[in-house]
């Protein structure tokens, strides 16, 4: 198998960046994503308390490379509600500052909920909001993160995110990253067909655009429309279909996270490598949706 970048979702508590760095060494991890700020709102803690520099010394001494940061959950871009949608253009301009001050080239975004208003009109306000924020000069990549089709999220279909960038003057600042708990759900078979869902990636939106993947197992099956991830091996896609998904070569440049319950990231990064072929253990912890 060829090495793979593989991490998690870590902590930023107390210490910030360097806390992630320490909690990704212990995983033996070779990368790994963060949140700058609370999900539950609030006034985010200053970056400059993150102890940047330590943390970056200590990356490169143990090999770390390439981390993301996640946006909150609280950006809605999408949103007809003209309040919600200021807020989400003034937490992602804060946070593009934030994540260029670290460094960092990767910030992932759900693309928003239309709240009922529709697909096509959703795309509309979110182009919007991305072309008063983005000026062209940031130095990272803006990702679009696939969806599982729950609710009324915008980004569930390849489609969707491809109007998306195409209505985006800055598109150089915009990358995709794909969640494989969120694609199978959605309807592609990538247990079967992986190979054909990157060929549709491709055509639809150029694979120059992948930049970043979200590696989960699923609580629920094949097309549900539900984002319920579950640990590496114990759900609906199954350890060899995601082993095959890490391990292909279109995948082999770019930051592969994480996002399971329970705690178990250290065992599942060796079992997605291929170190181990014993499964985490069922049961543990609650299900994540991101």
């Amino acid at each position: 198998m060829n090495q793979v970048k593989l991490g998690a979702n870590v902590s930023v508590a107390k210490t910030g960046l360097l806390h992630a760095v320490e909690e990704s060494i212990s995983y033996e991890a070779d990368t790994y994503m963060i949140y700058t700020r609370s999900n539950r709102g609030g006034l985010a803690r200053p970056i400059e308390q993150f102890h940047r520099d330590e943390a970056l010394q200590l990356m490169e001494s143990h090999h770390l490379s390439d981390p993301v940061v996640h946006l909150s959950y609280l950006v809605n871009l999408a949103s007809p509600k003209e309040d919600t949608f200021e807020y989400g253009m003034m937490i992602l301009s804060e946070e593009i500052r934030r994540v260029e001050y670290l460094g960092f080239r990767y910030l992932v975004m759900h693309p928003g909920s239309h709240v009922g208003t529709g697909i096509a009109q959703g795309i509309e306000r979110i182009a919007q909001g991305l072309n008063a924020v983005l000026k062209g000069d940031e130095n990272l990549y803006l990702c679009l993160e696939t969806m599982a089709g729950d609710g009324s999220k915008v980004g569930n279909r390849l489609e969707e995110i491809a109007e998306i960038i195409a209505r985006v003057e800055y598109k150089d600042k915009l990358g995709v990253c794909i969640d494989t708990c969120h694609n199978y759900s959605a309807g592609y078979d990538i247990v079967n067909h992986f190979d054909d869902f990157l060929q549709q990636f491709d055509d639809i939106i150029g694979l120059q655009r992948l930049k970043v993947a979200h590696i989960n197992d699923s609580k629920t099956p094949f097309h549900s429309h539900k984002d319920r991830h579950e640990n590496i091996g114990r759900g609906s896609l199954g350890l060899d279909a995601l082993r095959y998904i890490v391990h292909h070569d279109a995948l082999s440049e770019i930051p592969l996270i994480l996002e399971t319950p329970g705690g178990l990231y250290k065992h599942e990064i060796a079992l997605l490598r291929g170190d181990t072929d014993e499964l985490p253990p069922a049961g543990k912890g609650e299900t994540v949706d991101e």
